[in-house]
Formats: C-alpha cells, structure tokens, sequence
C-alpha cells in the first residue's frame, strides 16, 4: 500500500512539473511508467556497461566520466530541477547519457531491475547531520539491499562524502553485502570535492565489490 501511494505521488509530480528549457533534449529520460522498472533500450540504442549516478547534481563528474569513458553508458538520478537543467547542459553533445529527474531512493528500490548495472557512484550524499534527522539519509539497509540487487556480479560502489561519523555509517551497513576492492581509480572531481579541496576538508571514500549474488 505504501509502494503505491509513494507512485502515486511521483505520477502527480511528473504530471505538473516544469521542465528546465536546457533539458528538453534527448538527455532527459521521462519514464513511461514508474511503478515498473526503466527499460535500458528505451534510454541507449546500443547495450553497453551501465554507470549510475545517484544525485548527479550539476553533472559535473557525470559528464567528465562519460567523455572518458565513450564505451559505457551513464545514467544520472536527479530530484532538483536546477541541478538538472546544469547536468542536461553539460551533457548536450555528448550521446551516452541520459538523465531521470527523481528522487534517488526510490529509483533504486523500485526502478532498476535485478543485475543491470555495472557501477554506482553515490557522492556527497546529504549527511542530515542531526541526530533528529539521520532517518532522512539516503543510506539505510533497503537503499543497500537495492543497489545490491540492481547490481551485476562483482559490480562495483563507490562512495564519498566529507562527513567522517556518515562515512562511518555507511561502511557499517554496506560492508556486509560488499568488500573494499583493491582496485585503483582515479575519478574526476565532483563540484563538492573542488571546493573541499580548495577549503583543505578531507573526503572519505571506498570504492567496493559486491560479493552476494544477484537476488
């Protein structure tokens, strides 16, 4: 009953928002249905390893990994309709992205299907440093369970934040489903990272393998 209510309430979104002239392009994806999950030849004509961003923001990271990286494709989730706007502008010459304007954990509980992406990149998620609001954070044990799902078989996560007792949490509750990969990557920096570099803040992050098998 919650499921529905909640799809209820994005349908009535979707019906009456505005859409940023910069993505009225063929970046931005607008589903068909949100109860159901994306179809992946609806977004790219060609298959490809699948990159989710999850809060894209201004598209800054987004869009340097996709021209880095031609061969893959890149997804990005994004509720504001500034940031999104910002993200479609980068994004205008390039042909693999596209990006969804909603909310971020509900797209991973219910519009991914099982074993289709390849990495997700959670970045400098809001850390709702209040006790009193910690129930906001984006990572609690069903958001982990999504990505889990939605990922392939040794798929990768990669997080950061620059919030140490939120990095805390966060390797609490991934580690179980996840381990710290050896691997080595270099990223493109996020709008947030620039300016913590600049002000010298450090960033926390893991890159990490999934180790459970597709649910």
């Amino acid at each position: 009953m919650l499921d529905r209510f909640k799809a209820v309430l994005f349908q009535a979104n979707m019906r009456r928002r505005k859409v940023s002239p910069e993505c009225a392009t063929a970046i931005e994806f607008v589903p068909s249905s949100i109860t159901q999950p994306l179809d992946l030849r609806e977004l790219f004509v060609r298959e490809a390893p699948l990159e989710i961003d999850l809060g894209c923001g201004d598209g800054a990271f987004l869009t340097a990994l996709a021209r880095q990286n031609p061969h893959r494709n890149f997804l990005g989730f994004e509720r504001l309709l500034g940031r999104m706007g910002s993200c479609c502008r980068k994004a205008a010459a390039l042909t693999n992205i596209r990006v969804v304007r909603i909310d971020t954990t509900y797209a991973v509980e219910h519009l991914l299907s099982p074993g289709t992406v390849s990495v997700f990149h959670v970045l400098f998620p809001d850390p709702w440093p209040k006790r009193r609001h910690h129930r906001r954070r984006a990572f609690t044990p069903d958001f982990i369970s999504g990505i889990d799902r939605a990922l392939v078989p040794d798929g990768l996560l990669h997080i950061a934040t620059d919030h140490a007792e939120y990095f805390s949490e966060m390797r609490r509750l991934v580690l179980p489903a996840f381990a710290i990969s050896a691997e080595a990557a270099t990223y493109p920096p996020t709008t947030f990272e620039r300016k913590f570099a600049a002000l010298g803040t450090p960033v926390y992050r893991l890159l990490l393998r999934k180790v459970s098998p597709v649910k």
